[in-house]
């Protein structure tokens, strides 16, 4: 029972040892890019760190299941428990902060736009952060989301009709509201008269392709918007990972029990 136990505990370590050979090696990637942009740098220390770890982690449980080292084993299952205690907090906050929030529909457009008050406070703090609204903002013009929409060349009625991200929406464009004249997708003419207290985002708008609307609320929202949609996805796969964990957890208190009771009990041929 013991062999079986600690035996089925190495080869799932094994797989994990091959995942975080990966999500290191995307690490080192991204470090060894991370000059060009201010995003990629942003993502190297997580991916890096996360790697490290499910390195640590597999090589722990495949030295404590191979060798049969309890002391290696029980430090395995300690870290191995706080590992799964930490994703499943991170997966409920996910789902609780990314609850709140959705487009508007917008008549005549196929388009949603997004307004920053509707998402959770936590969130909202965290865009309203300017320090943390900088990286994003470099983000946003490195990955050049608004360049690539301007160059459809769409005719007003083509672009009224099409899907916008929502980071296309809040930040490419000025809000539906605002009234301008449009003569690209990211260019619009302001009204005469333009009273900024109605939306004080169509006074922050600028046809500046470095500027757009960046600075406005919508951008935040449209960013907040996007961020939700892939929180819940990783949220969804981290349920998946964590009964991953939970099972390998299981064979590894099988296989640390089974190797106490041969310490305490030899077996002489």
């Amino acid at each position: 029972m013991a062999r079986c136990s600690n035996g089925l505990l190495g080869l799932l370590n094994a797989g994990v040892l091959v995942l975080a050979l990966v999500v290191l090696g995307g690490g080192i990637w991204l470090s060894h890019r991370a000059a060009t942009t201010d995003c990629e740098r942003f993502l190297e220390r997580p991916v890096v760190a996360l790697g490290v770890l499910l390195l640590a982690l597999s090589l722990a449980g495949l030295a404590g299941s191979l060798c049969r080292a309890s002391c290696l084993l029980w430090l395995y299952l300690v870290a191995l428990f706080l590992l799964i205690a930490l994703l499943l907090v991170f997966t409920v906050f996910a789902f609780v902060v990314t609850n709140r929030g959705v487009g508007s529909v917008v008549s005549g457009r196929g388009y949603k736009e997004y307004r920053l008050g509707e998402y959770s406070t936590w969130l909202q703090r965290r865009v309203e952060n300017s320090e943390n609204w900088a990286k994003i903002r470099s983000c946003l013009q490195d990955g050049k989301v608004c360049q690539k929409l301007g160059a459809r060349r769409e005719t007003l009625q083509q672009f009224a009709t099409s899907d916008l991200s929502p980071i296309q929406s809040g930040c490419c464009k000025p809000p539906t509201g605002c009234n301008f004249t449009y003569q690209s997708e990211t260019v619009w003419i302001k009204p005469p008269g333009l009273n900024s207290t109605d939306d004080p985002d169509c006074s922050k708008w600028s046809n500046d392709p470095s500027a757009l609307c960046y600075g406005c609320q919508s951008c935040k929202a449209g960013v907040l918007a996007n961020l939700k949609n892939d929180w819940k996805k990783i949220a969804t796969v981290n349920i998946i990972f964590l009964i991953f964990l939970i099972v390998v957890y299981s064979v590894g208190c099988c296989a640390f029990r089974n190797n106490r009771q041969d310490n305490s009990h030899p077996t002489w041929k």
